[in-house]
């Protein structure tokens, strides 16, 4: 972890709404990071700047993340590193926001005295307001100031228009909310909320906005993304009918609005649930070639008496016909799967279990976890921890190595073929990368002014976790 240095600076004499330098800090999801842009977005219209310097900003927010324990510490050891520079600058006004500012609220001024605000997941529009009111009442005489704003009743409108995107190719794209799902081992219902749709004109207006200033790829963001739609109001008579229950739009209808804008090129989706394929959702992927051949859809384990204790809401055979229907209409489609091992209960057969369900379907892209209980979850008050860690270790560890083995085969099946890359930057390396329409990375090189276009690659090398190419002669 970076240290953060501290360095003098004189007094804010003048605590003028709207003036002053912030600095955003991000942990966490996709999902935290687009917030934070638009936090960004929320201040500078209000007449603030931003800016990459810690210690030239006025403003320091966290934005955080509860999924798992270290996330939370690493954040808490980042906020205690600017204990001494609110020492030296009492005028800086320090936040902490998101997912961990709504699941600890007051605790988090219990932890950190130096802590100025907390604002939960959905209050991101209204923090230049609350940096506002800090700054008013350290100007009326108050030595401390601790403002919390938890309330979940803050939709977050997208009206970005006068917001400049510089963000590249890649562009992220909330498109929901919160989640209407129950898993025993999830915080993210408690922190986020219930789930929240965005309109499809509102989301169609927003990509727009994003591919006028330049993105190609659009990522849509949301809990369980593919569940987009369910919670919208049904059409009135004589509005126009979409697909889903009840003529409501579901996240087939979005993304063949979305393959009719100009200038995109590739859509992605993050993250799916297998209770919400439709065949629908399905047929909408195979009619737009914008949509790329890649779905995040978590089994989390092989074994259905895990399932169940999870509450995840499907069995394996489930999970089984739900990839059918995907298939079905997209013959070649990828997907990717999370696990989590060392679930309480989780016997070394259910753990084989996972291992050959992972090998039966073949996912091109795992994420393993160790079980972490999460306080306010029902496996954490109800069930008790009961795998030891260097067991979790162990689980885990097979559970990477098989599948980097399986991803080796998967891209290595392209090894010899010429693929279409969307080319998306620069690594570090000085070579190119993108992905191909199958989710794949793949890298090589060539000339910096590719990024933004699809080029085809010869690929001659693969590994666990992408491949590798030369570009195909014109």
């Amino acid at each position: 972890m970076s240290t953060i240095r501290t360095e003098s600076k004189q007094a804010a004499s003048d605590p003028t709404p709207g003036t002053g330098r912030v600095h955003v800090v991000t942990f966490g999801c996709q999902m935290n990071k687009y917030d934070s842009q638009l936090v960004e977005g929320r201040f500078r219209r209000k007449g603030w700047s931003t800016t990459d310097s810690l210690e030239d900003a006025d403003v320091v927010l966290f934005n955080t993340c509860s999924v798992r324990d270290h996330a939370e510490e690493r954040t808490m050891s980042w906020v205690g590193e600017l204990k001494r520079l609110k020492k030296e600058r009492p005028e800086l006004v320090v936040g902490v926001m998101g997912c961990m500012a709504q699941r600890m609220g007051e605790e988090i001024f219990q932890r950190a005295g130096h802590v100025d605000l907390v604002a939960g997941t959905r209050q991101f529009a209204q923090l230049p307001t609350l940096v506002d009111e800090v700054r008013r009442r350290r100007a009326g005489g108050e030595r401390q100031v601790r403002l919390t704003a938890l309330s979940m009743d803050d939709r977050l409108l997208l009206d970005r228009d006068d917001e400049p995107y510089d963000g590249g190719v890649h562009a992220y794209l909330t498109v929901m909310r919160g989640c209407d799902l129950n898993c025993t081992y999830c915080i993210v219902p408690t922190v986020r909320g219930r789930v929240l749709s965005y309109p499809i004109d509102t989301v169609v207006k927003e990509a727009r906005h994003y591919v006028a200033q330049g993105a190609k790829v659009l990522t849509l963001l949301g809990q369980t993304v593919n569940s987009w739609g369910e919670d919208l109001p049904a059409p009135a008579a004589g509005e126009k009918q979409w697909s889903g229950r009840q003529g409501r739009p579901g996240l087939g209808d979005l993304l063949r609005e979305l393959q009719l804008i100009e200038g995109l090129e590739r859509i992605r989706l993050i993250t799916l649930h297998p209770s919400y394929i439709t065949e629908n959702f399905a047929r909408a992927i195979a009619e737009c070639d914008k949509v790329e051949r890649f779905l995040p859809l978590p089994a989390q384990s092989g074994s259905d008496e895990i399932l169940r204790a999870m509450k995840r809401g499907y069995t394996t055979d489930l999970y089984r016909k739900r990839v059918e229907i995907l298939r079905t209409h997209v013959p070649d489609i990828e997907l990717g799967s999370d696990w989590i091992v060392g679930f309480p209960g989780e016997s070394d057969a259910d753990h084989e279990k996972s291992e050959a369900f992972l090998r039966e379907m073949g996912f091109l892209v795992n994420y393993i976890f160790k079980y972490d209980p999460r306080p306010g979850t029902k496996a954490h008050d109800g069930l008790e921890d009961s795998i030891p860690d260097e067991v979790k270790k162990e689980r885990n560890q097979r559970m990477l190595k098989l599948g980097e083995e399986l991803g080796l085969l998967r891209h290595g099946a392209h090894v010899g073929q010429t693929r279409r890359v969307l080319v998306e930057g620069v690594r570090d390396d000085g070579r190119l990368s993108g992905r191909t329409v199958h989710g794949m990375v793949a890298s090589f090189e060539g000339p910096a002014e590719l990024v933004g276009t699809q080029v085809d690659v010869c690929i001659e090398g693969a590994s666990g976790y992408g491949m590798s190419g030369v570009l195909a002669k014109r």
